[in-house]
C-alpha cells in the first residue's frame, strides 16, 4: 500500500560569508516555520552545512515537536553537468559555459536524494516532509518532478526560504503545487539569494 507524500522544499535562509545565517536569514526561517504551523509536518530533513541546519532548527521552534534530521543527500552539491550536445541550440553555449564553472557533479548523491525524498511512501496516511537544502538540489528535484531533461536544473533558481511544494501520489505523475512562494515574508526579506535580474517586484 502506498500513500501520498507532500514534499515542502525550501532553500536555507540568507547566509553570510562564514556560512551562518544572517539576522535576515534567521527571521526568514522563523517566518517559514510559522507558515507551516497548520501543516501536519511529519519530519524536517536538512543538509549538514550550518546555514541549512540553523534554518531547520529555527523552523522547528515554530512547529509542534517533530523529528529534525541532518542528511548528506541534502547537502550543497552540483547534481549533474550537461554536455554541450544535449543543450538547446539557442542557449546551449551560455548554459555550457555556466556549467563548466561549477564544481564537479555528485550524481550519486543526486540519485540518493531522489530515492529518499521523492515518490509516494509506504503506508495508508499521507506524509508531509520538509526538506531544507540548497539552490542546486532544489532545482534538481523540481526538474525531476517535471520529467524535464537533466540539464534543465541549471535554469531553476530558488530564493532563500521560498516554499516549493511537490505532491507525489500513487499512480499519478508528480504535481508541482507551488514554486518559489514568498508570501510568508515581508517585502524586505523576499528574493534574497536570487539573481537580481530575476526579481519580481
Amino acid at each position: 500500500m502506498l500513500a501520498t507524500r507532500y514534499l515542502f522544499l525550501t532553500r536555507h535562509g540568507e547566509a553570510d560569508s562564514t556560512g551562518n545565517l544572517t539576522e535576515a536569514g534567521r527571521r526568514q526561517a522563523v517566518l517559514l516555520g510559522r507558515r507551516l504551523r497548520d501543516i501536519p509536518v511529519t519530519s524536517i530533513h536538512h543538509g549538514p552545512l550550518p546555514r541549512a541546519a540553523q534554518t531547520a532548527a529555527l523552523m522547528a521552534t515554530q512547529l509542534p515537536p517533530v523529528p529534525v534530521q541532518a542528511d548528506r543527500a541534502a547537502d550543497d552539491f552540483v547534481p549533474y553537468t550537461p554536455t554541450r550536445e544535449e543543450l538547446p541550440e539557442t542557449t546551449g553555449a551560455l548554459l555550457h559555459a555556466l556549467a563548466r564553472k561549477l564544481p564537479l557533479p555528485n550524481e550519486e548523491l543526486a540519485a540518493e536524494a531522489e530515492r529518499r525524498y521523492t515518490g509516494p511512501i509506504p503506508g495508508t496516511e499521507p506524509r508531509y516532509e520538509v526538506l531544507v537544502t540548497h539552490n542546486y538540489l532544489t532545482g534538481w528535484l523540481i526538474r525531476a518532478a517535471q520529467d524535464a531533461p537533466k540539464w534543465r536544473w541549471l535554469t531553476y533558481n530558488h530564493a532563500n526560504t521560498a516554499l516549493t511544494v511537490i505532491q507525489y501520489s500513487p499512480g499519478r505523475p508528480a504535481a508541482l503545487l507551488t514554486y518559489n512562494d514568498l508570501s510568508h515574508l515581508p517585502a524586505e526579506l523576499r528574493w534574497t539569494g536570487f539573481p537580481p535580474d530575476f526579481y519580481v517586484p
